[in-house]
């Protein structure tokens, strides 16, 4: 019996211990990714696509595609989706270092991050969760209110700061621009980033809540032209640095 109570007293314990290694372990993980060194040469073959950057131009890049690694860390490894063109493209070349990119995952998740097409958001009830759950994520990063954002950021910034072709161009605040678009074509290309809370979009803002669970992402990313429409569970094969023609997600 008093062996029994004993060890019924150990429980409250060993869970303690358990939560705190837990959080010791994303916190580790967490500065893990902020402070991973890409390996040489990564940075050269975007630039040669996109020579108006130069090396500094791509350190921001880079902190871009970190701000997408945290929010995938972040969301207990539910599906995000890739809002930048410039930052795939630097995600498409790290996994070309195969065995730099096995040992970041590893290191980064405990779980290696497969590479899945994905495109940004639309009128479309097959999945936003992705796309909503990396803004409110990097929202969070750079305390801004998700829901009521006063600017972008910097993951969802990067295609207009750097003007890069067919990338996707995201604002705070759509109402200047959609009072434009009754006298412009080309507003449609511009994303809101207060779309994200709005239900209106596609009837629903699954994703853009902290307490959204691993069964809310039911239709995974929109899938691009030619290519498959969820996210996988990780089994998928992907991650052969090809291209995904637009936005990609990682699951």
């Amino acid at each position: 019996m008093h062996t029994a109570l004993a060890l019924l007293a150990l429980i409250p314990i060993g869970a303690l211990t358990f939560t705190f290694w837990r959080r010791q372990r994303t916190l580790q993980r967490e500065a893990f990714i902020r402070h991973f060194a890409f390996p040489k040469g990564v940075f050269g073959k975007v630039i040669e696509r996109h020579p108006q950057l130069t090396q500094r131009d791509m350190e921001l890049v880079s902190r871009g595609l970190r701000q997408f690694f945290l929010a995938y860390h972040r969301s207990g490894h539910h599906y995000v989706s890739m809002p930048s063109q410039l930052a795939d493209e630097l995600w498409h070349e790290f996994i070309l270092y195969t065995r730099h990119y096995e040992a970041f995952c590893r290191q980064a998740f405990g779980r290696f991050l497969h590479h899945t097409p994905a495109v940004v958001l639309k009128q479309s009830q097959l999945g936003n969760e992705g796309l909503r759950r990396c803004w409110r994520c990097c929202c969070q990063e750079e305390n801004i209110n998700p829901r009521k954002p006063s600017r972008l950021p910097l993951l969802f910034a990067l295609d207009s700061k750097y003007q890069v072709p067919n990338g996707f161009v995201y604002v705070a605040d759509c109402s200047g621009v959609r009072r434009e678009g009754q006298e412009r074509d080309d507003v449609a290309a511009v994303y809101c980033g207060g779309d994200f809370s709005d239900n209106t979009v596609d009837g629903r803002t699954s994703g853009l809540s902290d307490n959204d669970g691993p069964g809310a992402d039911q239709g995974g990313a929109h899938g691009h032209s030619g290519g498959h429409g969820d996210g996988g569970d990780g089994s998928s094969s992907g991650g052969d640095g090809g291209s995904c023609g637009g936005g990609c997600g990682g699951d």
